[in-house]
């Protein structure tokens, strides 16, 4: 199996199917990243972003000059797009609907508990879009799609001390945020 770089040469000379094989490499990891960032109610808009890092890292693969290690580029590319369709995105409602989350709810529950988990989750959801964008990042990655500290910081390109840090300031600035709201 041909490494990165190997690849990344393949390109610059024009094998296209060398691109194709990085996109297949990256595809997966470009994703979770966006939807990590976006949050998941932004499944499309995820999609939509990992296509546009794709055509971004095309057309700037030419001058990809290897200081960096092609993923941690990638995922740069990846975060600060995400970043940009975020704020776009908090203009728009999610594509879930409210009733969706009713549905997801156990039927063993009774009106209140579902209704007291409804307005949990609300709220749970709403402190975190008050966390800065590399906590919420952190706290997805790791708590929602599953991802390890490791993981994650080949991500979001820093180091895991880096992500540890992210996910306590992130739990504690979470804590604080829900005290106040009363949870």
């Amino acid at each position: 199996m041909e490494s990165d770089s190997e690849l990344i040469d393949r390109v610059q000379r024009g094998d296209q199917r060398a691109f194709a094989e990085l996109v297949s490499r990256h595809r997966v990891q470009v994703f979770n990243l966006a939807v990590s960032i976006l949050g998941p109610a932004f499944v499309p808009e995820a999609e939509d972003v990992a296509q546009e890092v794709f055509l971004k890292a095309h057309r700037s693969l030419k001058s990809f000059r290897g200081d960096a290690e092609f993923g941690s580029w990638l995922y740069r590319i990846t975060f600060n797009q995400t970043v940009n369709m975020k704020a776009l995105a908090r203009f728009r409602k999610p594509h879930v609907h409210e009733r969706a989350l009713e549905i997801l709810v156990s039927s063993e529950a009774g009106p209140d508990q579902q209704a007291e988990t409804t307005q949990r989750d609300q709220v749970l959801a709403e402190c975190i879009q008050t966390l800065p964008d590399a906590y919420q990042s952190a706290l997805r990655l790791y708590y929602w799609l599953g991802k390890g500290v490791g993981e994650i910081a080949e991500l979001l390109g820093v180091p895991e001390n880096t992500v540890k840090s992210y996910l306590h300031r992130a739990r504690l600035l979470l804590h604080s945020k829900l005290k106040e709201r009363g949870y």
